[in-house]
């Protein structure tokens, strides 16, 4: 079982199209899929740190209550709240890909400007108030902007 954690996609695909099977290739391949909430990973993520949810929540520029609810899993998070928590986290592009797939968002996609924007404000640790000021200064929307 521990190896199907390592399914890649494409091996996940392949096996999907060559199976007759729903229900074989599902029981074949459980191990492979995201079992873990968003809630879930924040949690872990703050107990790894040490830190409590205000503080990440806050550097997140997150309200208070809505942030709370994102812990406990009231709420899902939109797209751009994962990717200012990233911010916030302190995350590469590689872990904010990671938890937008825990969230289940679409990933950032090189081919749109704004995500152009934020892979590089990522890979450079540029801050989260940093590359809100650039989206805005090329009239893109800022994360968690309600012109998107």
């Amino acid at each position: 079982m521990a190896e199907e954690k390592k399914i890649s996609t494409d091996e996940l695909l392949r096996l999907l199209f060559q199976e007759r099977s729903l229900e074989q290739i599902l029981q074949r391949t459980e191990s492979a899929y995201l079992h873990i909430t968003f809630a879930d990973y924040l949690s872990n993520w703050c107990k790894s740190r040490e830190e409590v949810p205000e503080q990440l929540i806050r550097r997140a520029n997150l309200e208070k209550s809505y942030g709370h609810q994102l812990f406990s899993g009231k709420r899902k998070p939109s797209r751009d709240t994962v990717l200012q928590l990233a911010f916030a986290m302190g995350a590469d592009v590689a872990s904010a890909q990671e938890m937008l797939k825990v969230a289940r968002k679409s990933l950032l996609y090189p081919r749109i400007k704004r995500d152009t924007v934020i892979i590089y404000c990522l890979h450079n640790r540029v801050s989260l108030v940093d590359t809100e000021i650039i989206l805005q200064d090329l009239g893109l929307p800022i994360l968690g902007g309600r012109d998107q």
